[in-house]
């Protein structure tokens, strides 16, 4: 019985030590408890990783999924040949109860900056999900690739940590980040959920691939008056476009899932696809009733990982990183055929 015993705890030992070290030929353990720091520090070893272009520096699962721009690769493949550098800027926000990580960033290749979109999963010491997305020059819509290299760090209200006793629940932060894809979805400018109103701070900013899209300057142009214009504006607030009904051309918002929540900073971090179909909602009226047709002419679809900051319940800040796709493209992540575009996706631990 004694000797039993002894194998039994030899073999629980083992199984314990395995689960909290690396694979062959990767530097130095993660912790299975995982914190802030830990996953911080994940993010800034798999980036020098990739640019020594050495997927045995990171402790990858031996089923380790990864996408690049949604599609399927083998670790090793893609960016992971072509990174040059490490860029200027980095953003990184962090999940430790679900074991995610994510950042927005800049990298090199080709001799110029990228910007890049990542998101790691770590389960027992090792990351299970590498997620990236990658806008280049000349990938259409804003682009301000060189400005936010040189910014080199997020601005510091992203940091702002919120009261504990002022902290909303998992599901209420991800509601409301998924309150502006509604929104933006319907688009008819009378507020989401019952509400007559959107969940924005009066001071709401959105940046886009490194460009302001909202409370741009106005650089000596008139300003677009909210209720007169044809087409929405990036001078105006967060809430003006809304309320001015004139994003209706967004003619579906897809795939929207939830993958990290940083609670101590009020932040989350959510991937999505637009569609634009560019038939029949080219054509609609404002909320006021004056008939408008714009938008795209041809159909296509933006790949979108996008940062809520979320504070009392409103929306303070927005950061994104989107680049084109073909119309109705699917997720590596999850399925559109299986209806999932029509539910809020939950990280499962």
């Amino acid at each position: 019985m004694r000797s039993t015993l002894a194998v039994a705890a030899v073999c629980a030992a083992l199984l314990v030590g395995s689960l909290g070290t690396r694979v062959s030929g990767s530097t130095g353990p993660i912790p299975l408890d995982c914190n802030r720091a830990c996953l911080e520090g994940l993010i800034d070893q798999y980036l020098k990783a990739v640019v020594a272009h050495d997927p045995s520096k990171v402790p990858l699962s031996k089923d380790v999924m990864y996408t690049e721009n949604n599609q399927v690769l083998d670790v090793g493949d893609g960016f992971w040949k072509t990174a040059q550098g490490l860029g200027n800027y980095r953003h990184v926000f962090a999940d430790p109860e679900f074991g995610q990580v994510a950042m927005m960033g800049t990298m090199m290749e080709a001799g110029a900056p990228i910007l890049m979109s990542l998101r790691l999963r770590v389960e027992l010491g090792r990351i299970t999900e590498i997620e990236s997305i990658y806008f280049k020059p000349g990938g259409g819509g804003p682009n301000n690739i060189a400005a936010m290299d040189k910014m080199g760090k997020a601005e510091d209200l992203w940091f702002r940590t919120i009261p504990p006793a002022q902290r909303l629940s998992r599901q209420q932060m991800i509601s409301v980040a998924d309150a502006y894809f509604s929104g933006l979805q319907k688009n008819d400018g009378k507020g989401v959920n019952g509400s007559p109103t959107y969940p924005f701070t009066n001071d709401c900013n959105r940046i886009e691939n490194g460009a302001p899209t909202t409370n741009a300057p106005t650089n000596g142009k008139p300003r677009p008056d909210p209720k007169t214009a044809t087409g929405y504006s990036a001078m105006w607030s967060c809430r003006e476009q809304f309320e001015s009904g004139l994003i209706h051309f967004v003619s579906r918002i897809r795939d929207r899932r939830y993958v990290a929540v940083d609670h101590e900073r009020g932040l989350v971090v959510a991937f999505a696809f637009f569609d634009h179909d560019a038939g029949p909602s080219r054509s609609f009226k404002t909320p006021d009733g004056r008939p408008v047709v714009g938008g795209p002419v041809q159909p296509w679809t933006w790949m979108i990982a996008e940062l809520f900051k979320v504070e009392g319940g409103q929306l303070h800040e927005i950061e994104a990183i989107l680049e084109r796709v073909p119309y109705g493209m699917p997720s590596g992540w999850s399925s559109w055929e299986e209806g999932m575009s029509d539910k809020i996706q939950f990280p499962v631990r």
